[in-house]
């Protein structure tokens, strides 16, 4: 009897075991850069509900030659399942590198060294400065004092930025004098005493213009700013290897019709540019956006009148206004559109402006980025500077190539 009772025990555990195992998906990533110059920490995202349907993926692993490599998966949509899979690889000129995929509906607990951080926090009068992941307030609600640093903010080694949370929805940035981390010491305002030991600060005003790339609508002939039915910002996405940062305008009324539209700003470790994703609801009929950057004070512009525009310039970063204690900052800001976009140019005004639409398409794609002169590492001037904007074209023109073969 005891015989039968161990030999019937075994079976159970032997059929739960089964039932608990594990479901996993391997298949391999080939990635050839095709062009002639190196790409140094290249994004790949992979889509995983095109590779892995079904699988509820909780764990990955990536390697290439048996040495693991860096990765995160993000849930894009809050569903609390992940979307992606996203990891940054170097690739020289005319390579190809083949690499293995793991994945897995169990957590494995690796961990990566943080190569972004990003916050947003709640402004309070004992300043503790809460932290929230995600806040939704009708379109007319006036929350930007009520949010430290007036919306999320996010950083890689090189830079940082900041969306303000209100109809302006403005991208705002802080310029670094050395590499490193900073907005969870500064949050975005450096003390006296910070800025003595070498950390970085606001370098921009902004007001109501386009900011450092930001997407407006076009009506009467400027810029128009984006007021919703419901508004909401919130960090998709932490690090380690990225943050993801949305934007998201509920029924916004806009040239006659509804749109429901979501920015979302994607800044990569070692990257000083931002990948913008703009995704709408409803694919898109005649509507015209514009978007481009501020017109800095006396600056000097570079465009290729092909969707690449920016300026190298100096002003005071919260206005002329407001000089005590500051200094006036000189920053290179830039935007890279791809032309498929563009319907015009507009004239330098307070913006250095594109129209842009996407008829037929409910998604569009653009790319943003700045340097700051506090910048030990960074550039020194506008040659400097436009030289990085053409080069900067030129990279996003060549993407690497993904290949998935199943194993």
């Amino acid at each position: 009897m005891n015989n039968l009772r161990s030999y019937t025990t075994a079976l159970l555990l032997a059929g739960t075991a089964t039932l608990v195992q594990a479901q996993v998906k391997d298949f391999t990533l080939t990635v050839s850069n095709e062009w002639k110059e190196a790409k140094n920490n290249e994004p790949i995202a992979i889509n995983l509900q095109e590779v892995a349907p079904g699988l509820c993926v909780q764990s990955a692993i990536v390697t290439e030659g048996g040495n693991e490599i860096a990765s995160q998966l993000d849930d894009l949509n809050g569903d609390r399942l992940a979307d992606e899979l996203a990891f940054l690889i170097d690739m020289p000129a005319r390579s190809k590198k083949v690499l293995t995929v793991h994945l897995s509906d169990t957590p494995n607990g690796r961990t990566y060294p943080a190569q972004v951080y990003a916050e947003m926090l709640l402004s309070d009068k004992k300043k503790k400065y809460p932290e929230i992941q995600s806040l939704t307030v009708p379109g007319e609600s006036d929350v930007y004092n009520s949010l430290h640093h007036h919306g999320p903010a996010f950083e890689s080694e090189l830079v940082a930025y900041r969306i303000y949370f209100d109809k302006r929805q403005t991208v705002d940035i802080y310029g670094k004098r050395r590499k490193g981390f900073e907005l969870k010491d500064t949050r975005f305002y450096p003390t006296k005493e910070q800025l003595e030991q070498g950390y970085g600060d606001d370098v921009l005003w902004v007001g109501s213009t386009c900011g450092a790339g930001t997407l407006k609508g076009w009506e009467d002939g400027k810029p128009a700013h984006i007021v919703p039915a419901l508004r909401t910002e919130c960090i998709r996405a932490y690090g380690p290897l990225r943050t993801v940062v949305d934007v998201i305008d509920t029924d916004w009324n806009y040239q006659g019709k509804l749109i429901t539209m979501t920015t979302r700003y994607i800044l990569y470790g070692g990257h000083r540019d931002v990948q913008v994703d703009v995704m709408f609801e409803k694919p898109l009929n005649e509507e015209t956006f514009c978007a481009g950057v501020i017109n800095v004070k006396g600056s000097e512009h570079y465009s290729d009148h092909h969707g690449l525009t920016g300026c190298w310039g100096s002003d005071w970063p919260a206005g002329a206004n407001d000089t005590i204690g500051r200094i006036r900052e000189t920053v290179g800001l830039a935007a890279c559109i791809p032309y498929e976009y563009v319907q015009s140019e507009q004239p330098a005004n307070e913006n250095l402006l594109y129209l842009i639409g996407a008829k037929g398409a409910n998604r569009l794609t653009y790319h943003i980025s700045f340097a700051s002169l506090k910048e030990e590492f960074g550039y020194r001037n506008k040659d400097e500077w436009f030289a990085y904007m053409k080069q900067w074209k030129k990279e996003l023109e060549h993407p690497c190539k993904i290949t998935i073969d199943e194993k």
